[in-house]
C-alpha cells in the first residue's frame, strides 16, 4: 500500500510540472515567457492572482510589437492601425476591459524595470480586475520592442 501511495504521488508530481511546462510553452518565446513570469512575479508579491497567458491577446501584441519595431516608433496606435481594442478583437480575444503596456528596451529585464517604474505601467500590472495577458517582443537592431495586453475576459 505505501509503495502505491509514493507510486500516485509520484506520478501526480510529474503531472503538475508537465502541466506547468505546457502552460509557459503557450507563454511564446523565452523572452515573452520572463515577462510573464516576472509581471505575475509582481502580482504574487502584491496579493493578487496570477494572469492566464491569452493566446488572442498575445497574438494582437506581437503583431502591434512587429509593426512597432518595423516602423521604430513606440505608440499605442501608429498610422493605419486599428485601436487596441479592435486589434485584440481581431485576434480573437473576448474580453470585457483591455488596456496595454509598451516600451522600447535593450533587455527585457530592463523593460519590467521600466514597466514597474512608471505608475501607469505598474497600475496595469497589478490591476485586481484583470484576469488574462498576451506578451509581444519583436526587436530591431539590439532594440526590444514590448507589448503586455491585458483584459478581464468575457
Amino acid at each position: 500500500m505505501k509503495g502505491s501511495r509514493k507510486v500516485r504521488a509520484g506520478i501526480l508530481s510529474v503531472a503538475v510540472v508537465l502541466c506547468s511546462q505546457a502552460g509557459l510553452e503557450a507563454a511564446g518565446s523565452g523572452l515573452e515567457r520572463s515577462l510573464y513570469e516576472g509581471l505575475n512575479g509582481e502580482r504574487r508579491k502584491h496579493g493578487l492572482d496570477a494572469l492566464k497567458w491569452n493566446g488572442a491577446l498575445a497574438a494582437a501584441a506581437r503583431q502591434h510589437a512587429q509593426e512597432m519595431a518595423k516602423h521604430k516608433l513606440l505608440e499605442h496606435r501608429l498610422p493605419n492601425e486599428p485601436s487596441l481594442p479592435a486589434r485584440a478583437t481581431k485576434a480573437g480575444a473576448k474580453f470585457v476591459t483591455i488596456s496595454e503596456n509598451i516600451v522600447r528596451s535593450p533587455s527585457v529585464l530592463d523593460a519590467h524595470g521600466q514597466f514597474m517604474s512608471s505608475p501607469a505601467h505598474r497600475a496595469n500590472i497589478l490591476d485586481r480586475d484583470v484576469d488574462s495577458v498576451g506578451i509581444g517582443v519583436a526587436s530591431h537592431g539590439r532594440e526590444l520592442f514590448v507589448v503586455e495586453d491585458f483584459a478581464k475576459a468575457k
